[in-house]
């Protein structure tokens, strides 16, 4: 049920906030309907996190859209840090710790000053991100109060505390990501305040102490998310090591319309880490949803099959939309992948999650052979840089495995084992570029790109392996985009994000009718030479100086279909003006995970900032 009182109380003037007058201005709600004013509000959130699909856009995810949009225009303009406002003292606290890690007293560049500054914004950017696309999903099913009062909630929640068993209070200038999400302690903590909202008593289905339980209910009456929060988490414990070397046990069916608390009893005394341990949650799952839920549980130490390990959700048309486990962000534990395998075999569409139960399968695999000191070969490697194709786990998150597994090897060793050559072969800078070489590892310049294009047999570009690929590549066009009406069609279907008005300068784009190559390049607007940013003219003039040309509009989508990376580029081409008498240029980005094409206004005197990435066409030399 809605509970817009909770907040009402919670936030002193709510009701008058200019967010939620806002929304009530819409449907005349009067000052004095609190309740009726901020449930506008709630039903307005909720319309723009879960808009409805239009007819004429079926191949366009509006909510991924939406929610894009939400972040960068409203949460990151407002509650991520920017680089004036991280204090002194956290480059002060680095040089402390490295000094204390032997590298003496270092000197904060101002390049490296940038880099600790961008590191500080993705993390917040990162952990504030897995509570939006966590309470924005159909996982989190709470009400839309409770979804509101937990982030509000988190928002002013600063680094946790170990000793203390707390989280400080998010200020000014506070430099720590947002916290954790710990799906199962939200569970517990949200079950607690919607009891309380509806007059009843919390559940205390899980394993704490009196003293424990009398400052839950001290928290939970105080309407302290944060220190509720924390005590959940901190009393949250994780399944012994021991007892996940156990795979021998049984699948326990929850029929959609069961009663929820069997479930909940049954993982209550483990640590899983699942929402479903909210027995709210799990009614909202089974009754409300219908859905039925497959568990495994393992043998314990008495041998009884207890330990739950994994939990599959089928929805009412039978199908299966989620497996999770308990590892680190409901990821499968090492050990559980062959139990998984052999039950997906029971469903229709079970073969949708062949590929993440098969990554899951190899990286376990390679996980072993570093365990017992095995050398790993090609194929592993090419596996676990993800050189061919993304890891796929069961997840919220990456399997952290891959992360441990790379922080210990050497790159450049990898890289002669991956592409099969010797030391020699690779260059490190321009001077040691030669008929022989076949890599290039190093700084990226427009030097380097003017004696790398006189070699043909340089194949693999990297500033560093594998994370940072230099953007050198050879476009061929899909001679069946030919037109702006079937680019469009092709961009849809891909789920690539295309607003209205950027259609003004695909509308313009002329395409070709028959296959065409391009070879393309990127430089950043410093690397072209300015390293204080520089106008689109004299980007332009000096692409000329370099032998460097404009690319076709094409280019701009066709590339967009056929590259993936992240980051954002934009394309070096003869501007086309859009409806508005702008002189526009295509510009490719990636933000949270979705691909977008859109256009950007390259007036002649605008200033392009010094990090910003241009593509440009060059002609490879004659061999």
């Amino acid at each position: 049920m809605e509970n817009p009182n909770f907040l009402h109380q919670k936030y002193k003037d709510f009701n008058k906030s200019p967010e939620v007058d806002a929304a009530a201005k819409r449907k005349d709600i009067p000052l004095s309907d609190a309740d009726a004013r901020i449930q506008s509000y709630l039903d307005r959130l909720d319309a723009v996190i879960n808009p409805l699909e239009l007819e004429d856009h079926s191949n366009f995810d509006r909510k991924k859209r939406n929610l894009a949009l939400l972040k960068k225009d409203s949460l990151y303009e407002q509650f991520i840090i920017k680089p004036e406002e991280i204090p002194e003292a956290y480059f002060k606290s680095i040089k402390k710790r490295r000094r204390r890690e032997g590298c003496g007293d270092i000197k904060i560049s101002e390049d490296y000053r940038r880099e600790l500054e961008e590191n500080v914004i993705n993390d917040q950017k990162r952990s504030l991100d897995n509570w939006v696309d966590y309470l924005a999903s159909d996982d989190a099913k709470y009400p839309d109060w409770l979804k509101y009062f937990a982030f509000r909630s988190i928002l002013r929640m600063g680094i946790y505390d170990k000793q203390k068993k707390s989280f400080g209070e998010r200020t000014g200038g506070v430099v720590a990501p947002f916290p954790d999400l710990n799906r199962e302690a939200l569970a517990i903590t949200l079950e607690a305040f919607e009891c309380q909202a509806n007059g009843e008593q919390p559940k205390f289905g899980y394993d704490i102490q009196d003293d424990v339980k009398q400052k839950f209910l001290e928290f939970l009456k105080n309407k302290n998310f944060a220190k509720l929060y924390a005590l959940t988490v901190e009393e949250f414990k994780p399944i012994a090591e021991v007892l996940l070397k156990v795979t021998k046990g049984e699948w326990r069916p929850y029929p959609a319309g069961s009663d929820p608390k069997k479930l909940v009893e049954s993982i209550a005394p483990y640590g899983t880490g699942w929402c479903i341990r909210g027995e709210s949650t799990a009614k909202r799952y089974l009754v409300r949803d219908k859905n039925t839920l497959h568990v495994f549980y393992s043998l314990d130490q008495e041998g009884k099959p207890t330990v739950p390990r994994v939990v599959m959700v089928v929805n009412a048309a039978n199908q299966l939309t989620e497996v999770r486990g308990v590892a680190y962000e409901e990821n499968l534990d090492e050990c559980i992948g062959p139990v998984v395998e052999e039950k997906l075999k029971e469903f229709p569409d079970g073969e949708l999650f062949t590929k993440k139960t098969k990554d899951m399968k190899f990286l376990t695999e390679i996980d072993n052979k570093v365990k017992q000191g095995i050398n790993l070969n090609k194929e592993d490697l090419v596996f676990l840089y993800e050189l061919d194709s993304e890891i796929k786990g069961f997840g919220y998150q990456k399997d952290p495995r891959i992360k441990e597994l790379l922080d210990q090897r050497n790159p450049k060793e990898d890289m002669l084992t991956i592409f099969d050559y010797a030391p020699e072969q690779i260059a490190h800078n321009q001077n040691e570029i030669n008929e022989n070489t076949v890599a290039y590892l190093g700084e990226w310049s427009v030097d380097v790109f003017q004696i790398i294009r006189e070699y043909s047999n340089v194949k693999y570009f990297y500033e560093s392996f594998s994370d940072k690929k230099i953007f050198i590549t050879t476009l061929e066009t899909d001679p069946e985009i030919d037109s702006p009406e079937k680019a469009e069609k092709a961009i849809r279907k891909q789920d690539i994000s295309l607003l209205n008005l950027d259609k003004d300068i695909l509308n313009k784009t002329k395409f070709s009718k028959t296959k065409e190559t391009y070879d393309l390049v990127r430089f950043s607007v410093k690397q072209l030479g300015f390293p204080n940013g520089a106008t689109t003219d004299e980007i332009y003039r000096r692409a000329e100086e370099l032998g460097l040309e404009l690319c076709p509009a094409e280019v701009g989508p066709q590339l967009r279909l056929q590259y993936h990376g992240k980051g954002m580029m934009w394309i070096a081409m003869k501007q086309i003006t859009d409806s508005k008498g702008n002189p526009c240029v295509f510009y490719l980005n990636s933000r949270d995970g979705e691909l977008e094409l859109y256009n950007a206004n390259a007036l002649p005197s605008r200033i392009w900032p010094d990090d910003r990435k241009v593509v440009f066409r060059y002609y490879k030399k004659a061999a």
